[in-house]
């Protein structure tokens, strides 16, 4: 943590994307310590047949490639999700694309689904699996910008990956692909999963993870009860609420806030977790939900919990506060679940939705 601690007015000294390098680097190579992270066998829970020691998880947009899996989990994440990964490599848009907002501890990126490619990716899983045979680890399945059978591009990712993976995430919710957030829609939605929920099904036994949807908090409410009523249906698992805004709050106070691509971190805190309460309220509380945007602390941890959210995933916050946020969230759900006189997690879960 101390390392962090110091390393990190280094870091934001460099352009967002170079630091960001950087610390993968880092973990990979294994410069990076081991906290302590406490256990609470309180937080633990079961979810798609999952083991999951506690409900905080690393959005996907880290670890693009999955380089630094292993490292990531030794850090006390109690999941990763990796990605987003397209079937081909390709560059994204063109830089400077990440901008910093720290008096709003926000960030604005338009990335563009900048990634490697299943090869990569495949070999980095591969390798991690074989030396790390714990730790559930989610895929975040994007497509080619130029793909104009968006199905296809996913489908081959399902393929490739989901003998790996421990859960599958349809990413149709980056604002910085051209006409990717139009597959929410009704129409365009069912005729994706179906082909989706193809691939998965001809997955070996044993070997068809369970699927998610990840969602924007942009959508109309005429989307929201579309998804809604496709997650209760037999093509999706869960759902994940919500990728960055394109939204702007207007008391945004940092020089980099006018700039284009997805908002993420404290300022989408407010939008993600209405979003996130009103999905549960459409889902009956039916259909396990993971809540992101905006998590810093206990406080807004434990607020999408009783949002609805059975687990919740962070990632602007650890750009600014490093691996200390993971351990002061966990201890601070243990403290507040004693004070609820609960006996697990699951048991918070949408008491204010």
């Amino acid at each position: 943590m101390a390392m962090f601690s110091l390393a990190r007015p280094l870091l934001h000294r460099l352009a967002p994307e170079r630091a960001h390098r950087l610390t993968v680097w880092a973990l990979r190579h294994g410069v990076v310590p081991r906290p302590c992270v406490p256990a609470d066998p309180a937080l633990a829970q079961t979810l798609w047949g999952l083991p999951f020691p506690h409900p905080v998880g690393l959005a996907a947009g880290f670890d693009k490639d999955a380089e630094a899996v292993g490292p990531l989990l030794d850090l006390g994440f109690g999941f990763v999700e990796v990605g987003s990964v397209t079937p081909r490599p390709q560059p994204g848009n063109p830089r400077p694309r990440v901008f910093r907002l720290p008096a709003d501890r926000g960030v604005i990126n338009r990335l563009g689904f900048n990634s490697r490619g299943l090869d990569v990716a495949e070999r980095n899983l591969r390798a991690f699996r074989a030396r790390h045979p714990g730790g559930i680890v989610g895929i975040n399945l994007g497509k080619n910008k130029e793909t104009a059978d968006s199905a296809s591009d996913y489908a081959a990712g399902v393929a490739r990956l989901g003998p790996l993976a421990d859960y599958l995430v349809v990413n149709v919710s980056s604002p910085n692909t051209p006409g990717l957030r139009a597959l929410q829609s009704r129409a365009q939605l069912d005729t994706l999963l179906a082909r989706v929920g193809e691939a998965r099904d001809a997955l070996p036994r044993g070997q068809q993870p369970p699927l998610l949807l990840k969602m924007a908090p942009d959508v109309t409410e005429a989307d929201m009860e579309a998804i809604a009523e496709t997650a209760r249906g037999p093509s999706l698992d869960g759902l994940i609420v919500s990728n960055t805004t394109v939204t702007r709050p207007d008391d945004l106070t940092d020089v980099n806030a006018a700039e284009a691509g997805g908002l993420s971190g404290r300022p989408l805190f407010g939008l993600a977790t209405d979003r996130l309460r009103h999905m549960y309220r459409l889902t009956e509380g039916q259909v396990p939900l993971i809540g992101v945007g905006g998590v810093e602390n206990a406080e807004t941890a434990l607020a999408k919990i009783r949002a609805g959210a059975s687990l919740v995933q962070l990632y602007t916050s650890f750009i600014y506060r490093g691996p200390e946020v993971i351990t002061d969230i966990l201890n601070g759900l243990s403290k507040d679940m004693r004070s609820a006189n609960c006996s697990s997690v699951a048991a918070l879960v949408g008491r204010d939705a």
